[in-house]
């Protein structure tokens, strides 16, 4: 567990692991575990490259968008197209970085089919869905930390564990919503062994310094510490003039 880590080895695995629940849901993305239909992200990588994969990939989206212009309560097709259009962004990602604007229009109709799912299924979202709306609304995707946070609420409702609540306290804290963010913290803080809970606040104050560091950083050119704060201890947004 994160907070039973210490020294060294700690450092290295926090800055890594508060993106590890959503990592895990990459994997159904790029395995197509979960998924109604065979394929998902490799699909970009096999068939003897990545174009022809492409279109095995856009092939079955259009299947799917016929079945959704039949049947708009079709719940299946729409998660597939979910799924798919995240990945045909993905594919024109380069590794490590943000999905280029070229890419943008795939992430708007996975956002669409996702918006279109939860309104037909309210009541029990798929978790693993969720997982991959998680990183379609992240800061590297649509940057839309509203939505990454209702997603995230639905995998934290189904984990029930200190590390699912901790991934919703990071999106709660970028959407800016304090009550989310504190009834999080405390689920955090309930779930964890008693003798860990002051390791388990650290964490939660340490991944708060690195969102507003985050945060930070989007509004402008700001160097930031290893505290969270800017460097020399200015303020950001003000600065001197010359």
């Amino acid at each position: 567990m994160l907070f039973d880590l210490q020294g060294k080895r700690r450092r290295v695995v926090q800055a890594t692991y508060l993106t590890l629940a959503v990592l895990m849901g990459g994997g159904l993305v790029l395995f197509g575990i979960g998924s109604e239909s065979s394929g998902g992200l490799f699909d970009a990588f096999s068939g003897g490259g990545g174009d022809s994969g492409n279109q095995v990939t856009e092939d079955r989206v259009d299947r799917n968008e016929d079945k959704v212009a039949a049947n708009p309560r079709a719940e299946a097709p729409r998660k597939e197209l979910v799924r798919d259009y995240y990945s045909l962004a993905i594919a024109q990602t380069p590794s490590g970085g943000s999905v280029p604007q070229d890419a943008q229009d795939e992430l708007r109709r996975a956002s669409l089919h996702w918006n279109s799912y939860l309104d037909l299924e309210a009541d029990k979202p798929d978790p693993s869905l969720a997982r991959v709306a998680v990183q379609l609304y992240d800061v590297t995707a649509l940057n839309q930390p509203k939505d990454a946070m209702r997603a995230a609420r639905i995998i934290a409702a189904d984990g029930k564990d200190p590390q699912s609540y901790l991934l919703l306290v990071q999106y709660a804290l970028q959407a800016g919503d304090k009550r989310t963010e504190k009834l999080a913290s405390q689920k955090v803080l309930d779930l964890v062994p008693k003798g860990q809970r002051k390791q388990a606040k650290k964490e939660i104050e340490e991944l708060r310094g690195q969102v507003i560091a985050q945060q930070l950083q989007q509004q402008g050119d700001v160097k930031i510490d290893g505290a969270g704060a800017p460097a020399g201890g200015g303020q950001a947004g003000g600065s001197g003039g010359k």
